[in-house]
């Protein structure tokens, strides 16, 4: 069977008004690799901005990756604008139809929407695009008789070694290796993915997966030995939601790697890591940590449903430090409730860590659609969400690269908001460079 996979252009959705890639589309390579191993011909179509009318013809089957709301629009233009063959089976599937199914099979007129771990039901969807029945596929919704049926879940696997290696080949050499990437080196990387998941309920983030699943050591081992190969990487960046979190596993992995010689990074909670752990991912090439600190104000990481504190943000820099690693902070500024004081608060404790701080990376708030915040809107005083009367249509207005949207509170609040960024954000740039 010929499938194409659609996926947006721009790979970092926060930067999707850019020209800057930054990882690869992994869902649509691991989709891709398992439709390959099962005999299936697949090609990859990217669309962006100026690129929503394609030429689909020719194809069995489209699967359409909605891979973030801020680019939900631009993959119903493509939808709508493309030129497809009467009979062709049309998937959905990706972060948006996991939170928003049934509008998902709504608005892309597709046949079927898949919602959750997606490899194994994709090759059952294709297996029944002849007959379309799809009553026997787990975790998909679909239209029958007039009526939106939605099946049970699909059970996460249980071990994701089984996966294939991403199709990497199917992406220009120059998507998948960067040099501009890797902890402010020039290093030549790529990016991977050891795990999946994230069990924290932190109320501005949209993960769909609570439920943490790893890869294990050899399994690590053996992608990276391939893109070395393949691709001669010196380094590579992990990106997954949150992959230090249980240490045995890191710990395996760590301990697999570490006579390749690669140099990498990773994203890790604060209160996740400690002084043993560090040395093992530091005597394994790890080069950087990027911490979601998120706040200095402890009434603000209360209220995001962080679960730190001053203390913990405080340790996990210095364990870094102590450990050879460099320590990045994500900051997020303007979540509801953020005023002159708590902005200072995050200025005090950025200039007390400081000299341990390598880079800092500030983005402001933003009520991601899938979050706790944009579901309990109301209870945040957030306005604007597509679940409110009177939503404008403009799914792209919730990227999160420079939003300056004025999401919550009154024009009091807003400007004090507005002061307070202006105020950290020149605090953060002279002291570490421009923010991207």
């Amino acid at each position: 069977m010929k499938v194409a996979l659609l996926y947006p252009e721009v790979y970092d959705m926060a930067r999707f008004r850019q020209e800057r890639k930054e990882f690869p589309p992994f869902g649509v390579l691991y989709l891709a690799a398992v439709a390959e191993q099962a005999g299936h011909r697949i090609e990859i179509r990217t669309v962006a901005p100026d690129h929503t009318s394609l030429d689909l013809t020719g194809f069995d089957a489209i699967g359409f990756s909605l891979a973030s709301s801020a680019t939900y629009g631009l993959m119903m233009r493509a939808r709508h604008d493309s030129r497809i063959d009467p009979g062709t089976l049309i998937m959905a599937g990706g972060v948006h139809a996991n939170f928003y199914p049934a509008e998902s099979l709504r608005d892309l007129a597709a046949h079927v929407v898949s919602d959750g771990e997606s490899e194994d039901t994709f090759l059952q969807l294709l297996d029944h695009a002849g007959d379309r029945d799809f009553g026997t596929v787990p975790g998909v919704l679909f239209e029958h008789d007039g009526r939106i049926r939605r099946t049970a879940a699909q059970p996460l696997m249980r071990n994701i070694d089984d996966l294939p290696l991403p199709a990497r080949h199917l992406l220009p050499r120059q998507d998948i290796v960067l040099s501009d990437r890797l902890a402010g080196t020039d290093t030549q990387m790529a990016h991977v993915m050891f795990s999946r998941g994230c069990p924290f309920p932190c109320s501005f983030c949209a993960v769909g997966q609570r439920r943490m699943q790893y890869r294990g050591g050899n399994s690590a081992r053996a992608e990276l030995r391939h893109l070395i190969d393949a691709y001669g990487i010196e380094g590579f960046a992990i990106v997954d939601d949150n992959f230090i979190v249980n240490k045995a596993k890191v710990g395996d992995i760590c301990e697999h790697i570490a006579d390749l010689g690669l140099r990498w990074s990773a994203l890790s909670r604060v209160d996740t890591v400690d002084q043993p752990l560090l040395e093992a991912m530091a005597a394994a090439g790890c080069i950087e940590v990027k911490y979601g600190v998120e706040s200095g104000s402890e009434r603000l990481l209360k209220a995001m449903r962080k679960n730190t504190t001053q203390a913990k943000i405080r340790a996990a820099i210095e364990m870094s430090a102590k450990s050879g690693i460099s320590a990045k902070a994500f900051i997020i500024h303007g979540f509801p409730g953020e005023n002159r004081e708590s902005t200072r608060e995050t200025i005090a404790l950025l200039r007390e860590l400081q000299p341990m701080l390598g880079r800092v990376s500030l983005f402001r708030f933003v009520p991601l659609p899938g979050t706790e915040v944009y579901r309990d809107a109301l209870l945040h005083g957030i306005r604007g969400t597509h679940l409110q009367p009177g939503w404008d249509g403009d799914w792209s207005a919730f990227h999160i690269h420079h939003n300056q949207r004025h999401w919550w509170g009154d024009e009091k609040d807003w400007a004090e908001t507005e002061a307070s960024y202006a105020e950290l954000l020149a605090f953060v740039e002279q002291t570490w460079g421009p923010q991207e």
